[in-house]
């Protein structure tokens, strides 16, 4: 009679490298990995998913938004940022877009945490992975306002008052609400006009 298998040990993998910044760039400068392909996040290196047209379309009409409110020195789009000094060493994430504090040719490294007004994710199918491991990152290092299209769920999932890990407000906007960014409070758009 077969018996019901139960795996008691969650921690029990086979064990794994974990990466850093410093090790990506030896990877790299020895031509074993191509690293502009991947993004590292939490010690892992995440191979970036293919950019398909819905993607790049509200990657596009997000950036011309946020350009037209802020000025096109202040938004850029897919650069690798730092984060707290506790998680710089095993993650440098490459968001799809972010607004700065202040203009970008100010800057001679990595925009800091306290550099963004705004960081903005699409989500085609990276979903849940930009809802809870990168939601952690970005409210640990205190990022005060976190954005993710859901291009799927027609939907915008704004993450606001960071604390610890977590965001203390997570609000979900439908295509057909409007809502404006902390930085620019009196400029909305309507949901739908990103996707």
């Amino acid at each position: 009679m077969p018996l019901a298998l139960e795996i008691s040990k969650p921690n029990s993998y086979p064990p794994h490298k974990l990466w850093t910044r410093d090790d990506c760039t030896v990877l790299e400068r020895t031509g074993l990995i191509d690293v502009q392909r991947y993004e590292l996040i939490e010690g892992e290196l995440i191979q970036k998913m293919g950019k398909n047209h819905p993607h790049m379309l509200t990657v596009m009409l997000l950036g011309t938004w946020l350009r037209r409110i802020f000025g096109e020195p202040f938004v850029v789009q897919e650069p690798s940022i730092d984060l707290r000094p506790e998680d710089n060493p095993s993650s440098e994430p490459e968001p799809d877009m972010v607004v700065l504090n202040r203009s970008f040719r100010e800057f001679t490294s990595r925009a800091c945490p306290e550099d963004l007004r705004l960081v903005a994710e699409v989500s085609s199918t990276t979903l849940t992975f930009d809802l809870t491991t990168k939601a952690r990152l970005y409210a640990r290092s205190r990022i005060a306002e976190y954005w993710v299209i859901d291009i799927e769920g027609r939907r915008l999932i704004v993450h606001r008052d960071p604390n610890g890990d977590t965001y203390n407000s997570v609000i979900a906007y439908g295509e057909q609400e409007q809502v404006a960014t902390l930085g620019a409070p009196g400029h909305e758009v309507r949901v739908s006009e990103l996707l």
